[in-house]
């Protein structure tokens, strides 16, 4: 697959960042297939030109079709991109592989961590796709809101897939004036990467919301980084990503921009609302509620330590109170700064030898 041989993308799911990225395609000459889940929201895209859910106000270009059913958005579609929320996204994968083209290859920018078997999108993708080894996957993931992509605005992301070449070609499909795209192989860092920041931002959400200053949220950043760090590690990341775009990128975009729906619930939650309540308010999806679930459990399994992560995921679902949380956090035994961050300065290590190896050779 190279830009000049996709002349058709699928775009699965219709959410703001679906439709931003749809956007981007469709002005770049692709004619754009959308799988729309609300019937509703189908029609008003066809016949409004506008996402009146979940991007109100965007006019949506006439070469994104939208569609209820799989087949006509994946099928002879040699690049289809899924943005469909984590808590669903296998029972939508499950009706998307038997369509796949071969050699298809699919994108993924869902951002999380399935609750049940504690795996990334790409895990769910190899059990699903399971024998279609044929089809290609990839990660896209960074620091970009879909109303700053919309509105086109310089935005830089990763795209990763462990088949290079791939990378390198959907690069040239999403690459554009305004919308830079790095290439990597490290899809499961970007997908703990992605995930984690969700989490940490309800986190410095809740902290702004109690009222704490620019030191508070500054520290929480910092420390919320080597939490994600440590865990991505322990999952076989590339420690480098964690200090690049999917990583301190994205973590502070999240943990600071007003446009963060993560931010917002956290922000709520510190100023006494209750989570219940602030989700019956909400229409899109704050991936970090379900994947601080996620991450607890699987930091347990892996016997990482993650206290800022843990006091989320009891604050989220053991009703602890917020500033009780924080009061925690400050009252840990004092330690080392680098206590708990030896794995990544082994990993480190061994990176800086490999490229010293690497630059002898030549």
């Amino acid at each position: 697959m190279g830009e000049k041989s996709v002349e058709r993308v699928g775009i699965v799911g219709a959410g703001s960042w679906g439709t931003a990225l749809a956007n981007l395609l469709a002005e770049k000459g692709y004619t754009v297939d959308m799988w729309v889940y609300e019937p509703e929201l189908c029609r008003d895209i066809a016949e409004k030109r506008e996402n009146t859910f979940y991007l109100p106000g965007v006019p949506i270009h006439e070469r994104v079709v939208p569609h209820t059913a799989f087949a006509p958005v994946v099928v002879n579609h040699s690049l289809v991109v899924m943005v469909v929320p984590s808590h669903v996204y296998r029972e939508v994968a499950e009706k998307v592989v038997p369509h796949l083209d071969q050699d298809a290859v699919v994108v993924s920018a869902t951002k999380g961590i399935e609750n049940d078997t504690l795996l990334t999108m790409s895990g769910v993708w190899r059990e699903i796709a399971s024998g279609r080894e044929d089809v290609h996957f990839c990660c896209l993931s960074g620091p970009s809101f879909a109303r700053e992509v919309v509105r086109r605005l310089p935005t830089v992301v990763t795209l990763a897939c462990k088949n290079i070449t791939m990378a390198q070609m959907a690069q040239q499909v999403f690459a554009t004036d305004y919308f830079r795209v790095y290439v990597s192989t490290d899809v499961i860092g970007l997908e703990i990467a992605g995930a984690v920041k969700n989490v940490i931002a309800l986190a410095a959400g809740a902290c702004d919301g109690m009222g704490f200053g620019h030191n508070t949220r500054a520290a929480l950043i910092t420390r919320g980084l080597a939490e994600m760090t440590r865990l991505g590690i322990a999952m076989g990341a590339h420690p480098m990503t964690f200090l690049g775009l999917p990583g301190v990128g994205d973590l502070l975009l999240t943990c600071t921009g007003d446009l963060s729906r993560n931010r917002t619930v956290g922000y709520k939650l510190g100023q006494g609302q209750k989570l219940d309540e602030i989700l019956a308010d909400m229409k899109m999806v704050a991936e970090g509620v379900k994947t601080a679930k996620s991450v607890y459990f699987l930091a347990r399994k892996l016997g990482v330590e993650l206290p800022i992560c843990e006091l989320v995921y009891k604050v989220l679902y053991e009703n602890a109170d917020p500033g009780e949380a924080v009061q925690s956090l400050m009252g840990r035994e004092l330690k080392h700064e680098w206590d708990r961050e030896m794995d990544i300065f082994q990993a480190l290590e061994k990176v800086v030898q490999q490229i010293q190896v690497s630059c002898f050779c030549y």
